[in-house]
């Protein structure tokens, strides 16, 4: 069913409101009226006035769904010519033409219209998105990781045991574990021993060889009595 509305002596002249209307014709009404929101022309305001006005028409006065509405035709004629004057120079008269335009809508029902626009609007530039790596790629991935955790594994269990062997004593195994203060004093009196140890063989070589000096001297002394 066809449903229109008309409006008359709107102050815009045909032409510009023909360039909006070609774009709005074999849309749904919903689609057209947005195009009209966004469109630069200020005829498109009309335009959509007169839109609205036979989709309200269609949906109270014949009880149609308005999603089901589409703009199967809009008309321009033109209207009476306001005529106007501009004075100029030498006392001419230039005229001016205030035209204005009888715009008529006509919108009727199709039940299961596809609700898009038949041309695709234009998409700002979206970031590119990297391939998915192929199904070889990643089971090759897959089977490195694989070969790669025993030899972790091993790695780990060899860097543990080193660490161990470094901070293990070597000293004899006993039951119990030794303390930290009583394994210094131990190694105290183990450096005072070797220091008296050292002092006892400096103290015997010099007996020694003082001895040995004694015994020479005397040897000479009786050398020299004898002759």
């Amino acid at each position: 069913m066809e449903v229109q509305a008309k409006a008359k002596w709107v102050r815009t002249s045909p032409r510009k409101v023909r360039l909006v209307a070609q774009t709005l014709r074999d849309l749904p009404v919903s689609e057209a009226l947005v195009a009209c929101s966004f469109m630069p022309r200020a005829a498109a305001r009309d335009v959509a006035k007169v839109i609205r006005s036979a989709q309200a028409n269609a949906e109270n006065n014949f009880n149609l769904v308005k999603d089901d509405l589409v703009v199967k035709e809009i008309r321009v004629e033109p209207g009476p010519m306001l005529k106007r004057g501009q004075p100029r120079a030498m006392g001419r008269l230039f005229s001016i033409f205030k035209r204005t335009s009888h715009i008529t809508a006509v919108v009727e029902d199709r039940p299961g219209v596809v609700r898009r626009r038949t041309a695709a609007l234009p998409r700002a530039p979206q970031p590119s998105i990297r391939p998915a790596p192929p199904a070889a790629a990643a089971a090759a991935r897959a089977a490195g990781a694989h070969d790669t955790e025993p030899a972790m594994r091993d790695s780990a269990r060899a860097a543990t045991t080193e660490s161990d062997e470094r901070e293990a004593p070597a000293g004899p195994k006993r039951g119990k574990a030794e303390t930290k203060p009583e394994a210094s004093k131990r190694a105290e009196k183990g450096k005072k021993g070797e220091a008296k140890t050292s002092e006892k063989a400096a103290d015997a070589k010099t007996n020694r060889t003082r001895a040995e000096g004694k015994e020479k001297k005397d040897k000479d002394t009786k050398e020299k009595k004898g002759k």
